[in-house]
C-alpha cells in the first residue's frame, strides 16, 4: 500500500469519526462526499479530485 492511499484512509477515518461523534442525524449530507471519495481513491488508486482538476485544466 502506498503512502498516498494510507493518507486517504486516515483522512477518511478522521472525518468519519467526526461525523460519528456529532451524530449521524445532525450532519449535513455533504460531509459524506469527501469520505466516499477518499475511500474510493484508497481502494482503487484513482483520486476523483485529481481527475476533476485535470479535466478543469490544472496540472
Amino acid at each position: 500500500m502506498s503512502a498516498q492511499r494510507m493518507l486517504f484512509i486516515i483522512i477518511a477515518t478522521v472525518i468519519s469519526g467526526g461525523i460519528f461523534l456529532s451524530g449521524y442525524n445532525q450532519v449535513h449530507w455533504l460531509l459524506y462526499v469527501p469520505v466516499a471519495g477518499m475511500l474510493f481513491a484508497a481502494a482503487s488508486g484513482i483520486c476523483p479530485g485529481i481527475v476533476m482538476l485535470k479535466k478543469m485544466g490544472f496540472k
